[in-house]
């Protein structure tokens, strides 16, 4: 049976030295290391033994019993939830290790989310119960109150096989139909096992477990609980499905796709198709590997559970669904800011963007941008420690040394009322029209498409063109040139020449309809929001409540647990991206706060940001809101504001 587990953990929980132990128990690896001492086995990037965190989502393989277990250590500091996010979709469980000392923490909710989005089961183990200061209890008791109340701690609850009258009637008050069987016939062992391990397959019990991973005790006590409760079931019979989960390169900058394989089996020399429904590619499998740590071996067939990386795919990217699966993945941690890379006058610009291409095909969420007209690379990022290991990884990598600026807002733009946007390109053999409805569509929607143009007036490989073209970027708003969402775009006509129309010109004239259409209509700038959730003192919540206020957040009702208040809410990304720094300070590093991306809404200052910006709308050498007409063999420009009244259709 193959199993694919994930370890997830608040930075300094000790999740990497917990899976030293499983390597070494299962004989995996020969000797544990630790990452204090630097040689984590798991932690074999040289950055991640200089400063003692995980940052890249390693795998591991060993085996148990009669399974093998895909284990994948995943960051623990907030800046690389992206790596974290991508590796929890071909999950089949995780184990969140909570330290013993310091309980719940921020990034331990976070995780949590993420694992209830994409319903992952989860086991917890409280860690570092030999520490000074560790209270079982205590975060046992914090689990059931600020995470889940369906945790159970089996850590003792298992005798020979069979398990305490307490577990029986923990289950069973869970199960209908099992307590009726209990109250007429009372307990049976094989049922109740088969029940718990369907009830933590639904994510309707969540078993914890106790002990201390650098002191080895009750480790190999949980693995054995782990592998007892749990159970895959994926078929070789069918034709092959899988996930890509992630993208590197080697030293010579070839291309390694890691994937889970979810049905069927895959040799060397086989043929995989991936990509959506409009454009799949057809690519040949070059070479398999199986990756443990940092080393690989090659084998000539993979299947179904298995994890594996591949040589042969040229253009597949993180999420993406191969074979017979071909939706793509969605993922909700999105960095909320922006840099621009300062490169080292010696380097040539085009090489410097060359490798940061390659690290945006590793980590999609750095979004890339070449800045055209600056002669600048932009990223987007989680925040400043990223922005500390991005330095050393390019240093490190490819041999230049860059900086960055101090990390900005990520804004965006959207519209108030419905408009109609009309763009006409005909300057001298060329010619293209498009005709767009714009309207306002629910916040956090992104970019929608409609298409009622009827081939009579436009072909549909013309119609498919004004698609392409507005998927194929974002696309700046008049406000501050900050990305357009949040908008329903109707294709209602356009006009094609059999003997003019060439390729690009569909570009230029639905580009200069999007932009005539936000002419006319009012727009409106949006800002990222966090979700957050604040646990503090009772006495300390009137300071949180006035920060927040303070911060253009608003919060919902405040709930009390004891001497304990906990207040959530939406808050601006930009007044309180520091916040934790504060928190910390005034309670002793006793305060909880986290923070989740909580997607975009108005702008609280958005005058200010607007002037601070200072986007010349009529200065974007992207964009145009003029068309462009022919009269007597030569093209003249029309402004937006009498373009309408000179369209063709």
């Amino acid at each position: 049976m193959n199993k694919t587990i994930g370890i997830f953990a608040h930075v300094d929980a000790g999740k990497t030295t917990f899976a030293e132990q499983l390597l070494f128990h299962t004989k995996s690896i020969k000797q544990r290391g630790r990452v204090d001492h630097k040689d984590a086995f798991l932690d074999s990037h040289d950055i991640e033994r200089q400063r003692g965190i995980t940052i890249f989502a390693d795998q591991a393989i060993f085996s148990y019993k009669d399974s093998t277990y895909y284990l994948i250590d995943n960051p623990g500091h907030v800046d690389f939830s992206p790596e974290m996010e991508r590796s929890i979709q071909v999950m089949d469980y995780a184990i969140v290790i909570v330290s013993a000392v310091e309980g719940v923490e921020g990034h331990t909710s976070t995780i949590w989310q993420l694992l209830r989005k994409h319903n992952i089961p989860t086991f917890f183990f409280i860690n570092k119960i030999d520490r000074i200061a560790a209270d079982v209890e205590s975060v046992l008791q914090e689990i059931h109150s600020d995470l889940t109340a369906n945790v159970y701690d089996i850590t003792d609850s298992f005798q020979q096989d069979n398990m305490t009258e307490a577990l029986i009637e923990f289950v069973a008050e869970r199960d209908e139909k099992l307590l009726n069987y209990y109250i007429e016939e009372g307990y049976q062992k094989d049922l109740w096992i088969k029940t718990l391990k369907e009830m933590i397959k639904e994510n309707k019990i969540f078993p914890c477990s106790y002990g201390s991973a650098l002191q080895d005790i009750g480790v190999i006590e949980f693995l054995d609980k782990l592998h007892q409760l749990t159970s895959t079931h994926y078929s070789n019979e069918e034709a092959f499905s899988g996930r890509v989960y992630k993208v590197r390169h080697d030293d010579k900058g070839t291309r390694i796709t890691f994937i889970k394989a979810l049905n069927g089996t895959l040799s060397v020399r086989d043929e995989l198709t991936y990509g959506n429904d409009e454009h799949r590619t057809i690519e040949k499998i070059t070479q398999i590997r199986v990756y443990n740590g940092s080393k690989f071996k090659m084998v000539d067939h993979v299947n179904a559970g298995e994890l594996f990386a591949v040589i042969g795919l040229s253009n597949a990217f993180t999420g993406d669904g191969l074979g017979t699966l071909h939706e793509k993945a969605v993922y909700e941690m999105i960095p909320t800011l922006k840099s621009r890379v300062v490169i080292d006058p010696l380097v040539h610009i085009k090489d410097a963007l060359r490798s940061f291409k390659m690290l945006d095909v590793e980590d999609p969420s750095l979004n890339v941008r070449w800045e055209e007209p600056l002669q600048e690379i932009h990223i987007h990022v989680m925040g400043t420690i990223q922005l500390e290991i991005l330095k050393q990884l390019v240093m490190e990598r490819f041999h230049f040394e860059v900086s960055f600026e101090e990390p900005k807002i990520l804004y965006k733009e959207t519209i108030e009322s419905t408009t109609n946007g009309y763009g006409h390109f005909e300057p001298l053999k060329h010619y293209a029209e498009v005709h767009l409805k714009i309207e306002p569509s629910e916040r956090n929607s992104g970019i929608t498409f409609n298409n009622t143009c009827h081939a009579n007036d436009l072909s549909v490989g013309n119609q498919n063109l004004v698609r392409q073209h507005l998927f194929e970027k974002a696309h700046n708003g008049v406000l501050t040139g900050s990305p357009i969402t949040d908008v329903k775009i109707t294709l209602l006509t356009g006009r094609a020449d059999n003997m003019h129309t060439s390729g690009g010109d569909f570009r230029e004239a639905t580009y200069r309809a999007l932009r005539q259409g936000l002419e006319k209509t009012s727009n409106q700038l949006l800002e990222p929001f966090y979700n957050f959730k604040v646990k503090v003192e009772l006495h300390q919540m009137g300071k949180v409540l006035s920060d927040i206020q303070i911060a253009y957040g608003s919060f919902d009702s405040p709930i009390t647990e004891g001497n304990k208040a906990i207040l959530t809410g939406k808050v601006p990304v930009s007044t309180f991206m520091y916040y934790a720094a504060e928190l910390a300070s005034y309670t002793q590093g006793k305060g909880m706060l986290n923070l989740v991306f909580g997607g975009y809404d108005r702008c609280h200052n958005e005058e200010q940001v607007i002037e601070r910006i200072a986007y010349n709308k009529n200065a974007d050498s992207e964009y145009s809101s003029s068309s462009v007409f022919c009269s007597k063999g030569k093209g003249y420009t029309v402004s937006w504001e009498q373009a309408e009244a000179k369209m063709h259709c």
